[in-house]
């Protein structure tokens, strides 16, 4: 499915300018993808469970997530270096009175300050996010967008302010920037996207719908995009990725690699591509 996504892409990617995919399913799904350029993130995860909170020095209005922030510029970087030495900055990025990026420097140096000064983190993702945004548009590379669990950016969050009120999505630096990105007014790339049930917090388990998990803010953000259904895995995917997880052994127990395991894991999961995951996370 995302092959063919990826070939309907490369016809109409110059054409339509940025479009949109929202996978959905029932109980959950993977995303997996290649592309020149990508980045994938768990958009839930920014949302909850958040080790750090701070007021951003860049709009009092507005929260970073230092911590989360530096852990996607590290992984974005790993799986991205080839392209990142490959592109310069387009203006000077001042980050205090000895320290900036001036213009025309490798892109990289801006992941990097954020990785060695972790409190320009979140400022450091959202001039890497605006940059690519920028440089794809030139036709030199496309831009692939991966969020897993989008309908977290306009739901709720389990955070706090110092006075207990909660934060709302939009009040933390890494989702406003986030939701920048995958406003339509650019090209040369394309947003794959999922809606996930893990991604709406305080929603009913049962709702799996584009409209019920992204809600009408959310749902006329994205519009117009193509929804795709996503099923469970066929038995040949569902070999395929058995296998996968057995060469890399990601399934250790001895019983989970005779046929009758197998045959349990394909009872326990539904040959449900997240089910099955979490399922052997554990073997």
């Amino acid at each position: 499915m995302l092959l063919g996504i990826a070939n309907f892409s490369d016809l109409c990617i110059f054409i339509c300018g940025m479009i949109s995919y929202v996978l959905l399913g029932t109980q959950g799904h993977k995303l997996l993808l290649r592309a020149p350029t990508l980045f994938v993130l768990s958009a839930h995860l920014w949302l909850k469970n958040c080790r750090e909170l701070m007021p951003s020095s860049y709009n009092a209005s507005r929260f970073d997530q230092p911590v989360e922030a530096s852990v996607w510029l590290k992984n974005f970087r790993i799986t991205n270096e080839r392209f990142l030495k490959q592109m310069k900055t387009q203006q000077k990025y001042i980050w205090s009175k000895r320290e900036f990026t001036d213009e025309g420097h490798p892109l990289i140096e801006v992941i990097d300050q954020g990785l060695t000064r972790v409190k320009n983190a979140s400022d450091s993702v959202g001039i890497v996010l605006k940059e690519l945004k920028a440089q794809c548009q030139s036709g030199t590379f496309k831009l692939v967008v991966g969020v897993d669990g989008v309908n977290a950016l306009w739901g709720q969050t389990t955070l706090r302010k110092e006075d207990k009120s909660p934060v709302y999505p939009g009040e933390l630096t890494l989702i406003h920037n986030l939701r920048k990105l995958m406003k339509n007014d650019w090209n040369n790339g394309a947003v794959v996207a999922t809606v996930t049930q893990t991604g709406s917090l305080f929603t009913p388990k049962a709702a799996y719908l584009p409209h019920e998990l992204l809600g009408k803010d959310g749902f006329d953000f994205l519009d117009p995009f193509l929804p795709i259904q996503v099923t469970g895995y066929s038995e040949r995917e569902f070999e395929s990725c058995y296998q996968y997880y057995k060469d890399r052994h990601w399934i250790q127990h001895e019983k989970a690699h005779t046929e009758d395991g197998k045959k349990e894991l394909i009872f326990l999961s539904n040959r449900n591509p997240a089910v099955l995951e979490r399922i052997c996370s554990f073997l």
